[in-house]
């Protein structure tokens, strides 16, 4: 076991699996947890802290597994409980933690409280929204995430009932106490299990407003209003569930928090007021997305991202924390986002590793990512599987808003799918991941991109991903430092300062395929600088122009 610590966390580097797709033992196509197990040497060797498991409950997998029908077991496509066991033995024995994915928002539509609560049984008859029509359609305005009403008429019930994501799950009654408890009940069993936190699925999704009013219409639909999200009691139930469930307890707890406030973050993150650890925020990575959404993307303005990421910086940067990411199992690649997963692959990936990484805050890494793993370039529908692409899909061109070139162009670039490919381990048919058919398509560039490559390469992706992380252990001012921001209006430029303890770190980085100079003052540059990791040989003098896609950084104080 890890040795405690008093926010661990904050000088922790966590690695995401999505297991579906990260190692399958057993030549069924899908990955699972016997697979992880096999392959917790080469997270050791990467030099990560924690372990985030994305679902592997029991569950029908209309949602990937975020629709979940029993909290307290494995879905068979995984393994067993006993196998979750040697999961986490095998990762505190080489002190590595595990964190598991809280989905509490909703359940599926086949979990026993559902059906109870569908049956009209008194004690789970209000764990769920259940509201009468209004007229001919569903009780309010309100639109599901991937697409379509947020209302689902139940003729065994006779009533609708919500779901802010698809009909098979619904959103669950949080103004129900008993709710709430059978929830922290689930939550103690996992910890009283051995598991070292959670990431909380859009936890900020558990409050709304209790009339559920009409929302003003957003797009299509008015989800992303003020009554759906951050209602008037979630600090009341986040702070209610430390209390009964993480107080005491030296763990983890990260909420995803679609449309959070950096005010609102602070709040939920500062320690003293007991709710969480940090959050995920949204800000930066819907930068790119058009007026038509996620699916209609337009290109990364540089100097927008770094005002919103510089605002998160200084926001709680004297108070609460932040989570660090630019890829998870719902965003696309970023090498093929924001980097060039061309001629600049490896060099950009590099970048926007040095870019995070510095940053203040707690690093999360996603599966792959530390390979450069790419966009999956798939060209035909037929070969995806998220509910949301085809949902996307079928919205667009079944009413003729946008023809079918156009919508793929879009879903080539966006969907989820981009990033739950299969892991991509060696050049062998089907990248290592399984002996049998892979669930989605492998990419098909494992044959150059993968990680018995990257690994037998000192100058690799993967290693250099090894060496921040170990700069992170090595030098508190990347912790614990204060974040200044230079070059604002710089549109290639990404660079900022960190100081702390009279040490200086100096972050440079080129975000463009063009050599770009840097208009910055000598007086920044302190004596002795160390360059402490770069993509590109050490240049003659530390403000030299950056050369295509380079990073850098230096280190400025007392050894």
């Amino acid at each position: 076991m890890p040795d405690a610590g008093t926010e661990w966390w904050k000088s922790s580097v966590v690695y995401q699996i999505y297991p579906s797709s990260f190692n399958d033992s057993d030549g069924d196509g899908i990955g699972d947890l016997p697979g992880i197990i096999d392959k917790l040497d080469y997270l050791h060797l990467l030099g990560v802290d924690v372990v985030w498991l994305s679902p592997v409950y029991p569950s029908p997998w209309d949602d990937n597994g975020y629709d979940i029908s029993d909290y307290t077991d494995i879905d068979p496509r995984f393994g067993t409980l006993q196998d979750w066991d040697r999961l986490r033995d095998g990762l505190h024995e080489r002190g590595m933690r595990l964190v598991m994915d809280l989905v509490v928002n909703h359940t599926s539509d086949r979990h026993p409280w559902f059906t109870a609560s569908r049956a009209g049984d008194p004690d789970k008859e209000d764990f769920y929204f259940w509201r009468p029509g209004r007229g001919d359609g569903p009780p309010n305005n309100w639109g599901a995430v991937f697409s379509g009403p947020a209302w689902t008429r139940d003729d065994e019930r006779d009533e609708y009932y919500l779901h802010l994501f698809s009909p098979s799950q619904p959103d669950l009654n949080w103004e129900n106490p008993n709710v709430r408890a059978a929830v922290h009940e689930v939550a103690r069993w996992w910890l009283d299990r051995g598991a070292d936190g959670f990431r909380m699925d859009v936890i900020n999704f558990i409050s709304k407003n209790p009339k559920l009013p009409d929302g003003p219409m957003i797009g299509d639909h008015g989800l992303f209003a003020e009554h759906a999200i951050n209602g008037p009691r979630l600090h009341e139930f986040l702070h209610e569930m430390y209390q009964a469930v993480f107080a005491g307890r030296d763990v983890l707890t990260v909420g995803e928090m679609p449309g959070v406030s950096v005010e609102q973050a602070r709040v939920h993150t500062t320690p003293a007021n007991r709710e969480l650890s940090m959050v995920f925020q949204f800000e930066h990575v819907d930068l790119d997305h058009g007026p038509g959404g996620k699916f209609d993307p337009r290109p990364l303005d540089l100097v927008a991202l770094k005002a919103s990421l510089g605002r998160w910086q200084t926001g709680l940067g004297d108070r609460g924390w932040n989570s660090l990411y630019f890829n998870n199992h719902d965003q696309p690649r970023s090498v093929s986002r924001y980097g060039d997963d061309g001629r600049y692959r490896v060099e950009s990936a590099k970048a926007l590793a040095t870019t995070l990484h510095m940053m203040h805050g707690t690093p999360y890494v996603y599966q792959g990512e530390e390979l450069g793993m790419t966009n999956a370039h798939m060209d035909d529908i037929a070969d995806y599987r998220d509910l949301e692409t085809l949902n996307h899909h079928r919205l667009m061109v079944a009413t003729g808003r946008i023809d079918a070139r156009t919508a793929m162009a879009g879903i080539a670039r966006m969907s989820r799918d981009n990033a739950r490919t299969p892991m991509q381990w060696d050049a062998s048919p089907q990248a290592g991941f399984t002996t049998g058919t892979p669930w989605i398509g492998v990419n098909d560039n494992h044959t150059e991109i993968n990680a018995e490559a990257a690994v037998a390469d000192p100058d690799s992706i993967f290693h250099h991903y090894r060496r921040l992380i170990e700069l992170r252990k090595e030098h508190p001012v990347i912790v614990h430092g204060r974040y200044a921001p230079l070059l604002e209006e710089d549109p290639r430029v990404f660079a900022y300062t960190r100081t702390f303890d009279g040490r200086t770190l100096l972050v440079l980085a080129n975000w463009s395929g063009e050599e770009a100079p840097l208009e910055l003052s000598e007086d920044l540059v302190g004596p002795d600088p160390r360059m402490l990791i770069g993509n590109h040989p050490e240049p003659d003098r530390v403000l030299a122009p950056l050369r295509p896609w380079e990073a850098r950084v230096h280190l400025f104080g007392p050894e």
